[in-house]
């Protein structure tokens, strides 16, 4: 991966047609794409689009213009900064401020395309940012992410927006009520851009330490449906570590170049406020991964224990089972033995040679008497009874 270039470094012009900068996995790793070709610019085209759109210069917005053409036309030097946001452009609308400010065909089809890793990669005297902005959804307990594409020349910022976060206007209206940080150009509003997204995540940090408490109590509750959760929320925390990420390493590659381009020093103290809020919320998440990585494992053996428990409390409920099922076998045996004898005596026939014998009915007493004896100790003796 090659150096990566502070925001300073879009100032100064290069050859026409070289490319410089960061590269990502999207461009090194997998083959592209050829590039939609560039449709013409016609009036009302791309300004189908366009959500705002200003020319500043010392830090004041000095025009509206109504068209992509008429901003660039309306530039009054390389002091002055167009600054312009479109806001789910088609391809035809994208390909035709592609053409207006000259912006390289693989930009166009990242932002075209959407759905980028953040990255920082420079075209030419132009940068090209992408950033993954996020929010925390109260209602439904969940992360909600959007993406943002910026263009930043030398006299020139344009923002492509696919989702509704972030909020540019925001960003928008806190610069124009900063000139004196407005006027530091370009690398100023990429610089609030990225403040804005970071400042982004800390709702979603404290959404998601907030989900992580409860599903605490749930695991040691014994709720059912807690792996579920635990799942998704893991989920969750994987994509939005995903989204910031990244934005360390850009960071600092910023900063690393501070001395060499000479950024102006207030930039460079925002820049790198903007570093440590992103490095906070990137060891956040990391904490939060382990930490979900952790209560899934203790799920995982609190419901083992419990299974265990259950099977325990079965085999227990079984051996009583079996033992009332064997003092019942024992008394009937026990119960048999005389209904035997007495079915026996009781037949009646004429032949039977006991019936005028004086002793049988004391006999055949003493016989059930004994049967019973002996069965009772042979069942107690074998713990039956």
């Amino acid at each position: 991966m090659r150096e990566m270039r502070p925001i300073r470094s879009i100032l100064p012009r290069r050859a026409a047609g070289t490319t410089e900068g960061l590269t990502s996995p999207e461009h090194s790793m997998a083959p592209r794409q050829q590039a939609p070709q560039q449709a013409p610019s016609q009036p009302g085209v791309v300004e189908a689009s366009v959500v705002n759109s200003a020319v500043y210069r010392d830090g004041h917005r000095i025009s509206t213009p109504a068209t992509l053409a008429e901003a660039l036309e309306s530039l009054p030097d390389e002091s002055s900064m167009a600054w312009i946001g479109l806001y789910r452009p088609d391809d035809a609308q994208l390909n035709a401020a592609a053409k207006q400010f000259d912006l390289h065909e693989l930009a166009v089809e990242d932002a075209i395309v959407a759905h980028q890793r953040p990255k920082l990669e420079r075209y030419g005297d132009t940068l090209f940012v992408v950033l993954r902005a996020a929010r925390y959804v109260d209602e439904s307990e969940r992360v909600d992410f959007g993406e943002v594409h910026i263009f930043c020349g030398p006299t020139f910022v344009l923002t492509v927006r696919h989702s509704e976060s972030p909020d540019l206007s925001a960003v928008r209206k806190r610069m124009e009520g900063d000139p004196e940080l407005l006027k530091l150009g370009p690398e100023a509003v990429l610089y609030a851009i990225l403040d804005a997204v970071v400042d982004g995540y800390a709702p979603v940090v404290a959404g998601l330490q907030n989900d992580i408490d409860e599903i605490e109590t749930e695991v040691f509750s014994g709720d059912p449906m807690v792996s579920r959760r635990i799942y998704e929320l893991s989920r969750e925390v994987v994509e939005f570590q995903r989204a910031t990420k990244p934005l360390v390493g850009m960071l600092r590659g910023l900063s690393a170049g501070f001395d060499k381009y000479n950024t102006d020093e207030e930039l460079q103290r925002y820049l790198r406020d903007v570093t440590d809020h992103a490095t906070m919320v990137v060891e956040r998440v990391d904490g939060f991964r382990e930490l979900l990585g952790s209560i899934l494992a203790l799920n995982a053996t609190l419901v083992s224990q419990a299974q265990n428990e259950e099977m325990r409390n079965m085999t227990e409920a079984s051996y009583a089972q079996n033992e009332e099922i064997k003092k019942v076998s024992a008394w009937a045996a026990i119960l048999f033995a005389p209904t035997l004898i007495g079915t026996v005596y009781g037949m009646n026939f004429d032949t039977m040679p006991e019936l005028h014998w004086v002793g049988g009915y004391p006999f055949a007493l003493m016989l059930m008497v004994l049967t019973c004896t002996g069965l009772h100790t042979v069942f107690k003796r074998r713990g039956w009874l």
